[in-house]
């Protein structure tokens, strides 16, 4: 039996400064049996002629005027005909083995539906911020510290995401945080000690620029599933689970890592 087919969506919009090392990060892994499908919103930055560059490695690509990042991933994943899922916004990166072991994962893991690996926090120029290295999920300290896992490292089989509806076009901001609890709500979720994505970060960030929209959404999902409770029981749960997580990774090792 041949290697699973990964599906790998990238959403992008005027990303000109980005897009090249995203899309070589992909494809210079040559991953034998990779579907990657590009969603550009209708770019007028140069991004277009960066990836007509990659035409003739692509399974498909659009540059047209979409409703934004969750819009352009949810028609990203409708053209998707892989085993595995993933999405890889344009300003991120995959590390050069990714691919490969997260095919050699699920292959020897049958029960697995998703994981997530570590990630390297990077500037803008790719120089090295911080490891993000994580240790394994737990819903209480999902819930109530905050999403923890690394969207870039986070890899799902595609039954699953059909059966949860897929990604949720009314976000904005927390698409993973909306779609990694609806995982949850039905299947385990599982982690791996490699580093799979290195993360950019950077002022014009959406998550930064809009810090106060993401905290927004961010709550409103967490209500959707967290019991009524008073402010000091929410607070008090809220210290505990920062404590289980800082616990857990100094007892793990994953603080400077």
């Amino acid at each position: 039996m041949g290697v699973p087919k990964i599906t790998v969506v990238t959403p992008s919009f005027n990303q000109a400064e980005f897009i090249d090392a995203t899309l070589h990060s992909v494809h210079v892994q040559q991953y034998p049996n990779l579907e990657h499908i590009v969603i550009d919103g209708g770019s007028t930055d140069g991004s277009v002629e960066i990836i007509e560059k990659y035409a003739d490695r692509l399974a498909t690509w659009v540059s047209e005027p979409d409703q934004g990042q969750a819009d352009g991933i949810s028609k990203g994943f409708a053209r998707a005909t892989g085993d595995i899922y993933a999405w890889l916004n344009s300003d991120d990166l995959y590390e050069p083995y990714t691919l490969a072991e997260v095919a050699d994962y699920f292959t020897n893991n049958p029960s697995s539906r998703v994981v997530y690996g570590d990630s390297l926090w990077v500037d803008r120029h790719g120089g090295p911020i911080r490891r993000k290295a994580e240790h394994g999920f737990n819903r209480f300290i999902w819930m109530y510290d905050h999403n923890f896992l690394p969207q870039p490292s986070t890899f799902w089989r595609a039954d699953l995401y059909h059966e949860v509806g897929g990604v949720d076009s009314t976000f904005d901001l927390a698409i993973d945080t909306d779609l990694w609890i609806r995982f949850a709500q039905v299947s385990r979720i599982d982690h791996v000690r490699r580093t799979w994505s290195r993360m950019r970060f950077y002022p014009e960030q959406k998550n930064i620029a809009l810090r106060a929209r993401s905290d927004e959404e961010d709550r409103r999902i967490r209500n959707r599933y967290l019991p009524a409770q008073s402010d000091w029981q929410r607070k008090a749960k809220r210290l505990a689970a920062r404590g289980m997580r800082i616990g857990w990774k100094l007892a793990t090792g994953r603080y400077g890592r």
